[in-house]
C-alpha cells in the first residue's frame, strides 16, 4: 500500500482494490496507477496549451455580451459619452420607453452589449432598465465614475452655473465665436430672458460668453444675477410640531398687548424672510396675532425668561404645519415625500410621518383650475433634471413672453409643472409662479438629492422605474 499514491489510490477499479493484499498483483496494479496519472497529465497540459494558444470566448469577453455580438477589446473598463444629453433607453433599441440622459464626456459603467435596432455598433448597458447607443459613445480603459458621485457638486448658492439676464436692448448669440458681431447671428435673444454662461473669451477687444446651450453672446448685453442666499430648515429627529414662522411681509410690525383682545404697535418691525418662533395664538377685532420670540429669546435660551412679550400679525407670517401622509406613502419604511401647502406657501419634506425639512415657496399665481394655478392632489415624481429650459413662446396669447434657459434642479410631478430652483426672483411666501413650486436654488440643491429616483453618477435626468418610484408630491 505504501507504494501507491493515496491520490492514485482512489483512481483504482474497486476490483483491484481488494487485490491490492495480494503481493503478485501488486505490479500489475502499480503499473495501473502510472497509465493512469500520466494520462490524466497529459489531458491536464494540453488543456493548459490550448488555453494559452487561444482563448475561449467566455474568457475573452464577460458572459453577458449577446451569442452575436463582438466582445468589447481587452481592457475596457467604461464607455464615455461624447453627445450632449446622450439619450438613455430602458432597453436596447430607440423604440423604448426614456430612462433619462447622460452627461457629454461622462465615463459610465458597462454591464452588456446586445444588438437592436436603432443602432449600428452595440447596445450597451450602463445600469439596471439603462442602455446607450455605442454610435456617439468611446469605449474606454478609465474607471467609471463612482456610484457615490453626483454629476455636480453642490454649490454654496445652489446654482449650477453663472446666470445672467438679457438687457433692454437685446441680443444675438452666435454658434461660432468667429462671427461673433461680424456675422449673421443664429439666435435673437429678448430683453429679460436668463441664460446660463459657463465660459468667457476675449475676442477682438470684446467679451463673449457661450451659453451651456453652445451660444456666443457679447457680455456688454448681459447683467449678472445675484445668488440668493435664503434656505430652509433642517429639523431634529423626533420633530412633532412646528413651532417657527418666516416673515413674508415687507415690513411686518411687532406689537404689544395691552387687552384681552386689543394690541398696539411698537416701533419695533422684523425683516422679511427672517425666522421667528411661534407661541400663543389669539383672533382679535383686527385679525389674528401670534405671539413671537426672536434669536435669544427661544424657550430654553438664557434670556429667555428676560424676553419682553411680542406679538404679530399671523398675516405677515408663514407658518408651516404637520400634517399626515397620504396614502401612496409607505409611511412604515420611511419613504421620503414632500407636502406643499398653497394657502401658507410652505413646503415640508417627510420620512415617513416624521417632518424632516420645511422652507418657504412659490406656487402659481393663478385662480384654481387656471393654466397658471398650481394643480392641487397627490402625485409623483415623472422625471427629475439637473437643468430645463422654461418659456412661454409658443404661447400667442401671451401678454410677455419669457425664456429661463438651464433652470436647476427640476423634479416634474404633473406634466410640465415642477418643483425647481429659481435665481430670477425674491418672492419665497407668496404666490408668484406660472404654476411651478419655485424653491430657492439652495432648498432645490437640497431635495433634489433628497427625493426619488435617484439621479445615477454622470446622468443629467432620470425617469423613475418600478424599483426606484418617483417621489410622491402633495399639493393642498
Amino acid at each position: 500500500m505504501d507504494l501507491v499514491h493515496p491520490v492514485a489510490w482512489r483512481l483504482l477499479p474497486m476490483a483491484l482494490r481488494r487485490r491490492f493484499t495480494n503481493p503478485s498483483l501488486l505490479w500489475h496494479a502499480q503499473r495501473y496507477v502510472a497509465v493512469m496519472v500520466g494520462a490524466i497529465g497529459a489531458v491536464h497540459l494540453s488543456l493548459i496549451a490550448t488555453s494559452e494558444a487561444e482563448p475561449s470566448r467566455s474568457e475573452r469577453s464577460p458572459p453577458w455580451i449577446a451569442p452575436d455580438v463582438e466582445p468589447f477589446p481587452a481592457g475596457v473598463r467604461s464607455v464615455r459619452t461624447r453627445e450632449v444629453e446622450h439619450p438613455i433607453f430602458h432597453a436596447p433599441g430607440v423604440s423604448t420607453a426614456r430612462r433619462g440622459s447622460a452627461h457629454i464626456g461622462a465615463t459610465l459603467p458597462v454591464f452588456a452589449a446586445r444588438k437592436a435596432e436603432g443602432c449600428v455598433a452595440r447596445w450597451i448597458q450602463i445600469g439596471p432598465s439603462a442602455w446607450l447607443c455605442e454610435d456617439t459613445t468611446e469605449l474606454s480603459r478609465a474607471e467609471p465614475l463612482s456610484p457615490h458621485m453626483r454629476t455636480w457638486q453642490d454649490s454654496a448658492d445652489g446654482l449650477p452655473f453663472q446666470y445672467y439676464f438679457v438687457g433692454p436692448d437685446g441680443t444675438f448669440g452666435y454658434k461660432r465665436i468667429e462671427q461673433a458681431d461680424v456675422g449673421e447671428p443664429d439666435v435673437q435673444l429678448e430683453p429679460g430672458f436668463a441664460v446660463a454662461i459657463v465660459e468667457e473669451r476675449l475676442v477682438g477687444g470684446g467679451r463673449y460668453g457661450r451659453t451651456h446651450g453652445g451660444s456666443w453672446l457679447p457680455m456688454r448685453d448681459l447683467g449678472r444675477i445675484q445668488s440668493f442666499a435664503f434656505q430652509g430648515i433642517e429639523l431634529p429627529s423626533g420633530t412633532t410640531d412646528l413651532t417657527f414662522a418666516w416673515v413674508v411681509a415687507d415690513v411686518a410690525r411687532v406689537f404689544r398687548r395691552i387687552g384681552e383682545q386689543t394690541f398696539q404697535s411698537t416701533t419695533e418691525s422684523r425683516a422679511r424672510l427672517e425666522r421667528v418662533m411661534v407661541h400663543d395664538e389669539i383672533d382679535s377685532f383686527s385679525g389674528r396675532f401670534v405671539r413671537v420670540s426672536f434669536g435669544a429669546e427661544e424657550p430654553g435660551s438664557a434670556t429667555s425668561g428676560k424676553a419682553v412679550e411680542r406679538w404679530m400679525s399671523a398675516r405677515d407670517l408663514a407658518r408651516p404645519r404637520v400634517t399626515l401622509p397620504p396614502a401612496e406613502v409607505d409611511a412604515d419604511a420611511g419613504e421620503h415625500w414632500i407636502d406643499v401647502e398653497l394657502s401658507s406657501q410652505t413646503l415640508v419634506a417627510y420620512e415617513g410621518r416624521h417632518p424632516a425639512f420645511a422652507t418657504l415657496v412659490s406656487t402659481g399665481k393663478g385662480k384654481k383650475g387656471s393654466s397658471t394655478a398650481t394643480p392641487t392632489g397627490t402625485f409623483r415624481v415623472w422625471a427629475k433634471l439637473l437643468t430645463s429650459n422654461m418659456d412661454n413662446l409658443e404661447d400667442e396669447a401671451a401678454s410677455r413672453y419669457y425664456r429661463m434657459e438651464d433652470v436647476p434642479y427640476v423634479q416634474y410631478f404633473h406634466k410640465g409643472v415642477g418643483l425647481h430652483g429659481a435665481f430670477w426672483h425674491r418672492s419665497l411666501g407668496r404666490v408668484r409662479s406660472h404654476g411651478c413650486v419655485n424653491l430657492s436654488p439652495l432648498d432645490a440643491q437640497r431635495l433634489f438629492w433628497w427625493t426619488a429616483p435617484r439621479l445615477p453618477a454622470g446622468w443629467t435626468a432620470v425617469l423613475p422605474v418600478a424599483h426606484d418610484r418617483g417621489a410622491v408630491i402633495r399639493v393642498r
